[in-house]
């Protein structure tokens, strides 16, 4: 079966990744990626995986010991803040995603086995997050928003692809039937 358009029933789930759907015109999640990292009577959290900055991380933290690492901006909220995602989960205060990733903790931990060995801990770095007020998500999701999938720990944490083609392998990786959205135009007048 060819999917046009998100499912109006999906319920999320932490861990899940969101998929924007092809033609959101918004500055911050068009053909975005967003793994749910909170999900709750709360509301919603997430971070944007597709959205790496130009930035020297020095200018965000002068003393991380590595010096090529890069910056996603993780959503609207909070911009003075930064956020990590890790593969460890000895460090303390973190908080588990889904199997192998985990959620902030102790920056000084993670910055002292970064020093150790640069190649001990996978990670991400964010500047600031996405976050829905209780029920917001859902809304979203009713009206055709967001596709709801998975991916695995590997695409989770790579910086390697460039932005929209990260939200374009995302959207092939949900199977048959998908393809043809990665290949929609931003703007379907262009179609």
């Amino acid at each position: 079966m060819i999917r046009f358009t998100p499912t109006e029933n999906s319920d999320p789930k932490i861990g899940d990744i969101l998929l924007s759907e092809p033609f959101l015109n918004d500055p911050y999640f068009g053909r975005k990626a967003v793994l749910l990292c909170e999900n709750n009577e709360s509301g919603s959290f997430g971070l944007v995986l597709n959205n790496i900055i130009d930035v020297d991380i020095t200018e965000v933290i002068s003393d991380f010991p590595v010096p090529n690492a890069k910056v996603s901006l993780g959503g609207p909220v909070s911009r003075s803040n930064l956020f990590f995602l890790h593969n460890s989960p000895d460090i303390e205060g973190c908080q588990k995603v889904m199997d192998g990733i985990y959620l902030g903790g102790d920056f000084e931990e993670l910055k002292a086995k970064l020093t150790i060995d640069p190649s001990s801990v996978k990670f991400r770095l964010f500047i600031g997050y996405s976050g829905w007020s209780d029920g917001q998500l859902q809304d979203e999701i009713k009206s055709r928003s967001w596709f709801v999938t998975k991916a695995d720990n590997d695409l989770i944490m790579d910086t390697s692809e460039s932005n929209e083609e990260y939200w374009k392998a995302l959207i092939k990786n949900m199977g048959e039937g998908f393809g043809h959205i990665a290949q929609a135009p931003i703007d379907p007048n262009l179609n």
